[in-house]
């Protein structure tokens, strides 16, 4: 919701960049305040990559997305990042799943699948825009999610949460900067615009990745992950009550073939064999 008031106003890149500024800029004195700037010091190209991959081009997407589509159809597409986390562990952790969650990984990609073939259009609407590059645009993103959960497991295992979050936020800042530079809009900007990105910056981002960082390492990235689940249903009432958006029974059918196929792939859910 927060993305898409800022989006809409500043457009994808600039929310993007202030997200990321606001929470690198809320979390550094708390790194420095807890003496771990050497440890970040240590570790700014892993840092720089996993803020690239985790954070600037995931939000850079999101916010292009919601330009098209509703906070609730965005909200469902990343759900499907489990999925993805699922299939990178498989192949580049050597995390192999078992029959059930490989049957999970199946389901939601078909639901996934479904879910694009009714809202996925590359013809342009009465707008100009088109909601596949949208569909898209989100399952990108949630690649992105799915590979640095990997990423950050591999090569920042051990490492403070406080010094992932803080050093990602910064990386991601390096990288979207110019480029919200470049896309500033030349009309004012509401107070209400500001808001939801100072709020998507320390709320949203800032204190949820610390808690991100520290759920990889210690449940590890499949199950981390797995917390996308509750994001469609708060982001369908949200878009619902408070930004008029219309939610059609396909969408919630799609939602949830998409939510049992990730609740499998995670081993969250689990099918007994009978004996």
């Amino acid at each position: 919701m927060f993305m898409r008031i800022g989006a809409v106003e500043l457009g994808a890149f600039p929310t993007a960049g202030l997200r990321v500024s606001v929470a690198a800029l809320f979390l550094l004195p708390l790194l420095l305040a807890r003496g771990q700037g050497s440890l970040l010091f240590q570790h700014w190209k892993l840092a720089l990559t996993i803020g690239i991959l985790n954070s600037a081009i995931p939000f850079a997407c999101f916010g292009f997305a919601l330009l098209t589509i509703s906070t609730g159809l965005s909200s469902i597409l990343n759900a499907t990042v489990p999925l993805f986390g699922a299939v990178v562990a498989w192949i580049w952790l050597h995390d192999r799943p078992n029959g059930s969650r490989i049957a999970g990984l199946l389901i939601g990609f078909v639901g996934v699948g479904l879910l694009a073939w009714d809202k996925a259009s590359f013809k342009p609407d009465a707008s100009g825009s088109a909601t596949g590059w949208a569909v898209l645009a989100c399952l990108l993103a949630t690649m992105c999610y799915g590979i640095s959960a990997s990423f950050t497991r591999r090569y920042l295992s051990g490492l403070p949460s406080l010094v992932s979050a803080t050093g990602s936020q910064m990386g991601a800042a390096v990288g979207l900067t110019p480029l919200a530079w470049w896309f500033w809009p030349a009309h004012p900007v509401s107070a209400q615009a500001w808001l939801a990105v100072i709020a998507l910056g320390i709320v949203c981002t800032g204190i949820a990745y610390v808690l991100y960082f520290r759920l990889i390492e210690r449940a590890g990235p499949a199950r981390a992950l797995s917390v996308t689940f509750g994001i469609p249903v708060f982001a369908v009432l949200y878009g619902i009550v408070l930004l008029d958006e219309v939610v059609t029974p396909w969408m919630v059918g799609c939602a949830l073939v998409i939510v049992l196929g990730t609740g499998l792939s995670t081993g969250l859910i689990r099918l007994r064999a009978k004996t």
